[in-house]
């Protein structure tokens, strides 16, 4: 989601990890061991701080940079055979062992064990294991990511970005887990696709937990949205150590909230989708609101707590006919592999809807495929063996247009037009978004975007929202604007210069495209 040495990382493939004894077998592509004298060779010309040390067994790939030289960044990389890796599910992997590596600026920098792709369709990605610094005996590092269909290009990378320290590489591996030539067709659901509503559809926006009544009534009433997408989100100072018994405490308060706002929601006659924003243990490190309680791919505990956590919740919210659903975890990370007695997201998600059927057989179980939620992650999902489940997806593509400047000023960047080296309008909006009407055809199940955006001082952001919504639209998908009264950027109410800092006196364009759909929602 920003922009490093390596360029953008929108969209980190970093779903799909397993436990060591979970790992699914499959073909390995590229193996290197560094054992033999030309070792460095397939590496290209070694830079400075790059040599041949000793291995986890035998010899093994060094870079050091030292204290003297200060941080910066030191690499190799590699040609894959990219034709070989179409389409398919890779796992990159390497033997690790660092030795006072600095802590890098952003999690993105530090240790590099990193693959480079190109393509026509999704552009240059970085795709890594983040936040790996520190020292540490061997360990693995480890990552898996869907490569594009159509990439022209697969680099793998290793070695250190803006940082000091030394580290060692050995029995570097990557592996295709899935190849879509060699997978059978699935067979298609019969009957209905279950939505979990009997609307034509839902069209609404995502609010924070402290919106006012008044607020909720102008999103109802007023505006004549018929769904909003509730954040049960917790904020902890970063550093702050806390424990899973607090997050109890902060739940029992926001569900609280939540429950003083669904008899308002129903007078308006607008369903919620209770979006789990922060889970157990959390998942992504770069966030402010994440505690230091173990994380949740890392701590089986807090995996537990996830699960008892959607019972909860299920058992109090099972005969509210308020309730849409169910959004499992907001935009899931796993960070490296699980921790001993951990699953994968796949599997997480699997136990949660299995609990919560147990309990609620009626509400839609919400479930956005790792990493982030983006549409290209959904080919990391595999349907869940749970009736009644709906596929969401977020949409920031492109992350350059969208977020342009909430992390400080640069460039203006206007759509339509070219992007990050690409050329961006409404169809390849459609292209970005193919990954998921394709799973939708493919397992004929509901889809649901609970969040999409343009900051407002993006040029061009209401062309980018007429066309997303469009294509929401032309594939029969329910979604959620982010946000209604939440941050200023995001809100359809302030007009499109960054200095306004107050509502606008006339309706801006983007409100008036929000009330026109909104519009269509019909009678209540």
């Amino acid at each position: 989601m920003f922009k490093g040495f390596f360029g953008t990382i929108l969209g980190l493939g970093l779903a799909g990890f397993c436990s060591a004894a979970e790992l699914p077998a499959g073909k390995v592509v590229f193996h290197a061991d560094f054992d033999s004298s030309d070792a460095l060779a397939p590496w290209g010309s070694a830079p400075r701080g790059v040599s041949l040390g000793v291995g986890r067994s035998g010899t093994g790939l060094m870079i050091t940079r030292s204290a003297a030289e200060g941080p910066g960044t030191v690499v190799v990389s590699t040609s894959l055979p990219v034709d070989s890796l179409l389409g398919c599910q890779v796992r990159c992997e390497a033997q690790v062992r660092a030795d006072a590596v600095a802590e890098p600026p952003k999690p993105w920098n530090g240790i590099k064990v990193m693959l480079h792709t190109d393509s026509p369709s999704e552009g240059k990605r970085w795709d890594q294991q983040q936040n790996v610094h520190g020292t540490f005996d061997w360990r693995t590092v480890r990552f898996t990511v869907w490569v594009p269909p159509d990439a022209t290009l697969a680099r793998l990378i290793l070695g250190l970005e803006d940082t000091r320290g030394r580290v060692w590489f050995d029995e570097v591996k990557v592996t295709v887990l899935k190849d879509p030539r060699d997978v059978s067709v699935v067979p298609a659901r019969t009957g209905p696709v279950f939505k979990g509503h009997d609307q034509p559809r839902l069209r609404g926006a995502m609010v924070q937990p402290d919106i006012s009544a008044e607020s909720l009534r102008v999103l109802g009433s007023d505006w004549k949205a018929n769904v909003l997408r509730w954040q049960l989100i917790r904020y902890v100072a970063s550093g702050k150590e806390t424990t899973l018994g607090e997050y109890d405490i902060w739940l029992e308060n926001e569900l609280a909230k939540l429950d003083r706002a669904l008899p308002l929601c129903a007078a308006q006659g607008v369903k919620v989708v209770v979006d789990l924003h922060s889970p157990p243990g959390g998942m992504r490190t770069q966030s402010g609101y994440i505690g230091s309680d173990g994380g949740l791919f890392t701590n089986s505990a807090a995996q537990a707590k996830f699960v008892a956590v959607w019972q909860h919740m299920a058992r109090r919210y099972r005969d509210n006919p308020s309730v849409w659903g169910y959004d499992l975890a907001n935009e899931p990370v796993e960070e490296g592999d699980p921790g001993e007695g951990c699953d994968n997201w796949q599997a997480l998600a699997t136990r949660a809807a299995k609990a919560i059927r147990a309990i609620d057989s009626r509400h839609a179980i919400i479930v956005e495929p790792a990493p982030w939620g983006g549409p290209a992650a959904i080919r990391n999902l595999d349907p869940l063996p749970v009736e009644g489940v709906v596929y969401s997806v977020h949409m920031y593509v492109p992350h350059e247009f969208t977020h342009q400047g909430v992390q400080g000023q640069g460039d203006s960047v206007t759509y339509p037009g070219m992007i990050a080296g690409r050329a961006f309008d409404k169809s390849a909006l459609r292209r970005t978004l193919q990954p998921v009407i394709d799973f939708q055809a493919r397992h004929r199940v509901h889809v649901f975007v609970g969040e999409f955006s343009a900051i407002r001082w993006a040029p061009g952001a209401t062309d980018y929202l007429r066309d997303c919504i469009a294509l929401f639209e032309e594939n029969s998908w329910d979604w959620t604007y982010h946000a209604f009264r939440e941050y200023q950027g995001w809100s359809v109410e302030y007009g499109e210069k960054r200095e306004d800092l107050q509502p606008a006196v006339a309706t801006t364009d983007r409100q008036r495209l929000l009330l026109e759909w909104f519009g269509r929602n019909g009678s209540r």
